[in-house]
């Protein structure tokens, strides 16, 4: 059943609202009778473009605009709304700080393709979004989103231009072929499970060595969220071992992340 309120933010394939309540707008696509995210970004219901009683448009921005992210009185009045960017509040800080922590066995990661071999891939972790059960971050990471505070990062990340020496100052990881899915791992092709520049999703198995930790991607729910194209265009999921061009329509093999 679909959510009564939209995320602030939203990542590409996660489901936003229905089409019969939204019109689909700029950085979202139709599946399923479901708008969904075509890019990772803040959530606009944009209510000028359409004629009162009509829908309005649900699109994902790509930077947040305080004129755009900002409900318009019609849109208090609709249950679908865009929430504000988040400011120095004390959620926010408590987030911040949440990220601000060193990755340890069971933490869920953020990272960026940074080398693709045959038999492993080179990641950078750029995001730690949270550790064990029994790290003492449960609290907090019952108390904030994920989404919340990471999207200067993501979009950041996702950004070939921004690719840098940064990556030095990072944290390695590995995620070895044998890691990667958990069926039929001796046929694994480790170039159609990442691309460098991927975003992926993945959790520390292992601290590792003093160069790198170990990740893993064997769950539905981990794998690649943000990729591009050949083409250099954002893709979606069709599938957990597909991402598609929106623009040309070229499909490209990836190990995909469940969406939300």
């Amino acid at each position: 059943m679909m959510a009564t309120s939209l995320p602030k933010l939203a990542v590409p394939g996660q489901p936003l609202a229905p089409v019969s309540s939204h019109l689909s707008g700029p950085g979202t696509h139709i599946h399923g009778g479901v708008i969904c995210a075509s890019i990772t970004g803040p959530v606009i219901v944009d209510s000028s473009q359409s004629k009162p009683k009509l829908k309005s448009v649900l699109s994902v921005s790509r930077t947040y605009s305080n004129r755009n992210t900002a409900p318009t009185n019609s849109e208090n009045n609709n249950n679908l709304n865009v929430m504000p960017t988040p400011t120095t509040t004390p959620t926010a800080a408590k987030a911040k700080l949440r990220y601000n922590t060193l990755p340890v066995v069971d933490s869920m990661v953020l990272t960026r393709v940074t080398r693709v071999q045959k038999r492993q891939a080179t990641v950078s972790i750029l995001v730690v979004l949270g550790g064990t059960v029994g790290s003492g971050n449960q609290d907090l990471a019952m108390s904030t989103s994920p989404n919340d505070n990471i999207t200067s990062i993501l979009t950041s990340a996702a950004d070939p231009e921004n690719h840098s020496s940064s990556e030095e100052l990072r944290f390695q990881a590995l995620i070895r072929k044998e890691d990667v899915r958990a069926v039929e791992k001796d046929r694994v092709v480790m170039e159609d499970m990442f691309r460098v520049g991927d975003i992926v999703r993945g959790t520390v198995i292992s601290l590792g060595d003093q160069s790198f930790y170990y990740l893993t991607t064997a769950r539905n729910d981990l794998g690649v969220v943000m990729a591009r194209s050949e083409a250099g265009n954002m893709m979606f999921p069709v599938s957990w071992r597909e991402m598609r061009d929106p623009v040309t329509g070229a499909g490209e093999s990836r190990k995909v992340a469940r969406p939300f």
